[in-house]
């Protein structure tokens, strides 16, 4: 089962290439901008102030939701968080999508625990797909030159 996720991660990975096209050279700040399904995700970077920090040596492991994965979250949500005033609550939604160090789909195992740099842990899950606290990879692997992404379906959630 294991082998068989990992070969369809594999494949929505070298599927989505094009999209993610010259990735590795470029940080994940400017992979995400290249790919054209992160507007909301690059916004919320830059209202936190993260951009340098993501552009930075690294290496990171970001879960990265879509623009359709922000978009499914209840309405004003989103510009709720970008207010000035909620630059805290975002910083910790977004660093909660961040693991420190580069870790690639074949590091994943079912039920593993992985510290984020918001502090709290998120739970990893690989049997019948793979899931970040409940939000299905639907890309693995994507390398950028300080780490890697992983597209998700969902925003998770750290516990305020």
């Amino acid at each position: 089962m294991l082998r068989r996720t990992y070969l369809a991660l594999t494949a929505a990975a070298l599927i989505s290439g094009p999209a993610f096209a010259g990735g590795h050279s470029k940080d994940i700040v400017d992979t995400a901008v290249g790919a054209g399904t992160f507007g909301t995700l690059v916004a919320a970077v830059q209202a936190a102030g993260l951009v340098d920090t993501l552009k930075g040596e690294g290496p990171f492991t970001v879960f990265a939701p879509t623009d359709d994965a922000f978009a499914a979250l209840p309405e004003g949500t989103v510009e709720t968080l970008l207010l000035p005033e909620n630059k805290d609550q975002l910083t910790a939604i977004l660093t909660y999508h961040v693991v420190a160090g580069k870790v690639m789909a074949a590091d994943l195992s079912d039920g593993m625990m992985a510290t984020t740099v918001q502090g709290s842990d998120v739970k990893i899950m690989t049997e019948g797909g793979v899931t970040v606290g409940g939000a299905n990879v639907t890309a693995a692997d994507i390398e950028a030159s300080n780490g890697v992404i992983h597209v998700i379906d969902a925003v998770i959630m750290p516990k305020m």
